[in-house]
């Protein structure tokens, strides 16, 4: 890995850059064959550290669940590679002698990658692979707050990949990152294309910045569970979910809407399950802490249940997997009504289906355009089950699965996964599709005349 100053100036990230467009230039000529074997090292040797870099992003970062992190750690390095072990990336990819039409697959070239803060290791092990897998270079900007867990987890694909074959320098994190550095990275001349994952402001920065971007916006989803779903199996989904990593993978249940059927038993399940419904005074206590003038409180971002309350001044069993809000407003007021990023749920009745579609479609508008909602239902209810997709305009929307989980691809083995999750025009961004290896190449056709 490249030698870092403590401060990273112009000429400093001039010459990471160029070292990065140096090797990927070389690494442009590689077989599939090469590529393969380098992606493969690179994959085991990610997965081989799955546990101690989850240690440590949790160490760094104050926020998340060690055991949960090893999961995420475990998906980009291992069901990444499964995924794209047999893919083809380089060359001709696809050739049909009846239409005269071939397809090349050629890489884009340099990769400016932005890693958040709430995913540090494992979204940099997914975008370092993708970049080898396409024959792309990588120059990798983490989070200040979470800076060295990131460098060790790039690192450890790149010292992989260089003892493969692969060029030095291909893989290149920046170890001392900062707003100023992550912008001039974005907006350098010598990067291709840019693959954001963070906050709104960062996507907007990156496609503000004239380049080609990969950008991901906020998720605020609904989990709707309807009087003919099977209310435990929706619940424990539900917590699963929303307390995996404390809540911190964007596509996360932010509220509930139960028809109101089966509403209290909602209710009594999310108790049985470990869940804390909380009463009206300890319901505005914590909704004082949820958003601050600048937005989302941090401070809650990742954390447990336990941990939250008592930031509200609110008692509750550190066993709790979640605090519960019963809500009767979905206006952009109510803090309830947000993204929160943590175990917190908000509780909403509806009348009915429709009804419950309604209130889902204005918490949607509320911030989560684009992102992931779900439906529990019967699965024999197929035009229940259009009816939804018709109407929310959401570019995963999942059926009895918990969302986290399902949005990323963990659900459905025919899924593209990813930790980066495209919310169309709906949320500002590039593509609706979960980012994988095909967003990161160049396509060409080689057209011969044909008349039919």
């Amino acid at each position: 890995m490249a030698d870092q100053t403590s401060t990273i100036g112009n000429s400093d990230l001039d010459a990471l850059i160029g070292k990065a467009r140096a090797a990927q230039k070389i690494y442009a000529t590689f077989s599939q064959e090469k590529v393969d074997s380098i992606f493969k090292a690179a994959a085991a040797a990610a997965d081989k550290e799955c546990e101690h870099l989850a240690e440590m992003a949790v160490a760094e970062t104050g926020m998340g669940v060690v055991k949960d992190k090893i999961t995420k750690n475990h998906f980009a390095a291992d069901y990444i590679y499964k995924k794209y072990a047999e893919v083809k990336t380089c060359g001709i990819v696809a050739e049909d002698r009846a239409t005269g039409i071939k397809t090349v697959a050629a890489p884009i070239g340099l990769i400016a990658g932005v890693i958040p803060t709430t995913n540090p290791t494992s979204t940099a092990i997914f975008k370092a692979l993708l970049a080898l897998k396409t024959r792309n270079g990588i120059v990798i900007s983490p989070h200040p707050r979470a800076k060295k867990c990131t460098a060790l987890a790039t690192k450890i694909v790149a010292d992989a990949a260089t003892k493969a074959g692969a060029p030095a320098d291909m893989i290149i994190c920046i170890e001392e990152p900062t707003l100023e550095v992550t912008n001039a990275l974005m907006c350098h001349p010598s990067i291709d294309i840019i693959l954001a994952t963070g906050g709104p402001g960062m996507v907007k920065a990156a496609y503000s910045s004239g380049k080609p971007a990969l950008g991901v916006g906020p998720g605020n989803t609904p989990a709707i569970i309807d009087e003919t779903a099977d209310v435990k199996a929706a619940v424990e989904a539900v917590l699963l979910s929303k307390t995996f990593d404390n809540g911190m993978i964007c596509a996360s249940e932010q509220s509930i809407v139960a028809v109101g059927a089966v509403y209290e038993g909602v209710k009594e399940e999310l108790l049985h399950r470990g869940a804390h419904i909380l009463d009206r005074e300890e319901s505005a206590k914590l909704g004082k802490i949820i958003i601050t003038e600048k937005g989302l409180n941090a401070e809650i971002v990742g954390q447990s249940a336990h941990k939250i309350g008592k930031l509200a001044g609110i008692a509750v069993p550190e066993s709790t997997r979640a605090l519960v809000s019963e809500e009767t407003s979905w206006d952009a007021a109510n803090p309830y009504s947000h993204e929160k990023l943590s175990p917190i749920l908000a509780l909403y009745g509806a009348e009915d289906f429709e009804q419950a579609v309604e209130v889902a479609l204005k918490l949607v508008n509320i911030g989560g355009l684009g992102h992931t909602s779900v439906l529990h239902t019967d699965a024999k209810n197929q035009q229940r089950i259009d009816y939804f997709a018709a109407k929310i305009p959401t570019c995963r929307l999942l059926i009895n699965m918990p969302t986290t989980h399902g949005a990323i691809g963990l659900c459905n083995s025919h899924m593209t996964p990813s930790l980066t999750l495209g919310c169309g025009s709906w949320g500002g961004n590039s593509t609706s599709e979960n980012v994988g290896v095909k967003h990161l190449l160049n396509f060409k056709l080689v057209i011969e005349r044909v008349v039919d």
